[in-house]
């Protein structure tokens, strides 16, 4: 399992929805569910309060597929994209950007493009090296 810390309230909303390059998920203390969807209780059982905790952003890719028509001009750019569902090291799974030639079964890094203004969850490769290290 991967070593995380809880995040204290005063940077609950210091992640990458907000422009910092973190991705948070909540873990029940109670059952020990990890969902990534902040809801300020426990999914599974319905236990208050839940830690807020940082996500070393490593994951296997779950699902992917292609965007081929853009929903808005600022994204017609990138157009075509993968897009991903991935399961992060720590169980919560998240959608995400990826790179080219990824693929169901592929180890990931989550890291962050920047479009416009905002922060986007962009799932690339790691490198065979990595993986043996990690």
């Amino acid at each position: 399992m991967s070593n995380t810390t809880a995040t204290p309230a005063s940077t609950a909303d210091a992640d990458w929805t907000t422009g910092h390059e973190a991705l948070l998920y909540e873990a029940c203390g109670a059952c020990g569910q990890r969902s990534y969807f902040r809801r300020g209780f426990c999914p599974r059982c319905g236990a208050t309060p839940v830690d807020l905790r940082a996500s070393e952003r490593k994951g296997t890719v779950y699902a992917a597929t292609a965007v081929v028509r853009a929903p808005s001009p600022e994204w017609k750019a990138l157009a075509p994209y993968p897009l991903l569902l991935v399961d992060l090291d720590e169980g919560p799974r998240v959608m995400a950007h990826g790179t080219t030639g990824l693929a169901i079964g592929d180890r990931v890094q989550i890291n962050f493009l920047r479009l416009g203004e905002r922060l986007i969850p962009r799932a690339e490769p790691i490198l065979k090296e990595e993986k043996a290290s990690s």
